[in-house]
């Protein structure tokens, strides 16, 4: 019962952005329920008691909306790309990355908010780094200002992507490639693929779930990295001799560090996406179905989002100034260059 005031709140922000959403796709509700939500956190003063529901709703709920989103997916999708797209995707990716580890620490961004933007610029926007929030936990202004700079820069592709698709001429199928290694936010790319053709915008939503699949190995990885980190602290303060203000005196033994659960390692909502995929994959979730569990999951980012958005502070997004934009511009720029660079690499336009 106490998180029902915070989710109530969230989940009327998330109503209402989902009709603005449906009023101007090209920004997208998630968009909405976040600046939303941002604008009335700035305007009032906290309300002590809408906590415990705002932080169900950005940590439990956007965990809930990667399983959904799982089950609209098929592990037949990634082969189904062909040889053509998969260098592609796994370049711009790998490319994404390390673009965002590089320019990042040139910046001298925080390490939780460099991660963030990369993921959602390599991977797919809200549900990556939705899936990166629930591993390392980054603090709400973080999680905000990520993801409003991702969306920026898509409303900029949808915008802008058709008309320079036409402009260097691409074909159907090579702009579906663009649009789905380029831009991060499903409904992003299906606006600018829809743009700009029907067989476009076919292949662009194959493409764009295949690299969605990406959430699982970088979840994984930067799971077991966190843990690890979390281990050699403890290590460290087990080697001092200092009395810890608890009667206890190190250095620890083996025994008294703690030892890494399982979730931390393999988060339990990782397990269930990997299910949600595999029931698909075998038939058990009805075609008929995937467009309305696309829309749950939709709706459940956008609630997520305004939760987070209504416990950010936002005088941390203040200071956290012009170089997380920044640093979304020089990745959006590099991956959409990259993604057509490799196409004429490897002949797929």
């Amino acid at each position: 019962m106490a998180a029902v005031p915070g989710a109530g709140a969230a989940a009327a922000i998330a109503a209402m952005a989902t009709v603005l959403g449906g009023l101007v796709p090209v920004v997208g509700a998630p968009v909405f329920a976040i600046v939303a939500g941002i604008v009335v956190s700035a305007s009032l003063p906290p309300v002590e008691r809408l906590r415990p529901g705002l932080a169900f709703t950005g940590k439990t709920v956007l965990q809930g909306s990667i399983v959904v989103l799982g089950l609209g997916l098929s592990f037949r999708q990634v082969i189904s790309t062909g040889e053509s797209s998969l260098p592609v995707l796994l370049g711009t990716l790998v490319i994404a990355l390390g673009t965002a580890w590089w320019a990042g620490r040139a910046l001298g961004l925080g390490r939780d908010l460099n991660i963030l933007i990369g993921v959602g610029t390599a991977i797919c926007g809200a549900s990556a780094i939705a899936a990166t929030d629930a591993v390392i936990e980054a603090d709400e202004a973080d999680v905000s200002y990520a993801v409003a700079t991702i969306f920026t820069f898509n409303v900029i592709a949808v915008l802008s992507f058709p008309s320079l698709g036409h402009l260097l001429g691409l074909s159907q199928h090579a702009f579906g490639l663009w649009a789905g290694t380029a831009i991060n936010d499903t409904s992003s790319v299906v606006a600018a693929s829809t743009i700009y053709g029907h067989a476009a915008v076919s292949y662009a939503v194959v493409v764009k779930l295949t690299r969605t699949l990406a959430i699982v190995p970088i979840s994984l990885g930067l799971a077991a990295w966190r843990n690890r980190s979390v281990r050699e602290a403890h290590a460290s303060l087990g080697a001092t001799n200092r009395d810890n203000g608890l009667g206890l005196v190190g250095p620890f033994t083996s025994a008294d560090r703690p030892r890494p659960a399982l979730r931390r390692v393999l988060p339990l909502f990782i397990v269930a996406f990997l299910g949600a995929v595999a029931c698909n994959t075998v038939g058990f979730v009805p075609t008929n179905w995937h467009h309305g569990l696309s829309d749950l999951a939709t709706w459940m980012i956008t609630a997520a989002l305004a939760a987070i958005g209504l416990s950010a502070n936002t005088s941390h997004i203040r200071r956290a100034g012009p170089r997380p934009v920044l640093l979304g511009a020089l990745l959006w720029a590099t991956v959409a260059i990259a993604s057509l660079a490799l196409q004429v690499a490897t002949g797929t336009i």
